[in-house]
């Protein structure tokens, strides 16, 4: 769950009920299984973890957003297991870069084009968006 007290954290908003595809019956539930995942990396890996009931994304599930603060908020989709590492690498990229955009050519190969969408960062209202 989300840590208040450590802003400098990222956040990972993970759709529990994403499906990949698969039918309404079928269990384990992909989204719940990739969340549940990220559990045993979270204190190691240093992020908090919120799960999301849905992303509206479900033909690229599994979805994850990503936010930090004074950073993109990034909405990522068709992870899974499969490319869990490849998720944290990519989460750290996000860490360190200054925004919180990290260009296809330097994410891992099997991220490169994950990115569905990205929201723009807080604002106080002292600072300029511009």
């Amino acid at each position: 769950m989300v840590d208040a007290s450590n802003q400098n954290r990222p956040v990972l908003h993970v759709c529990v009920t994403c499906r990949q595809g698969r039918p309404f019956e079928e269990r384990p539930i992909p989204g719940q299984v990739f969340y549940d995942k990220l559990e045993e990396y979270a204190a190691e890996k240093d992020f908090d973890l919120q799960p999301v009931k849905c992303f509206a994304s479900c033909a690229r599930g599994c979805v994850v957003g990503v936010s930090m603060p004074q950073k993109w908020t990034l909405l990522l989709g068709h992870l899974g297991l499969h490319n869990l590492q490849d998720f944290l690498t990519y989460l750290e990229l996000y860490r360190t870069s200054k925004t919180g955009m990290v260009m296809p050519s330097k994410r891992p190969q099997s991220l490169s084009e994950m990115v569905l969408s990205r929201l723009p960062m807080t604002f106080s209202n002292s600072q300029d968006i511009l």
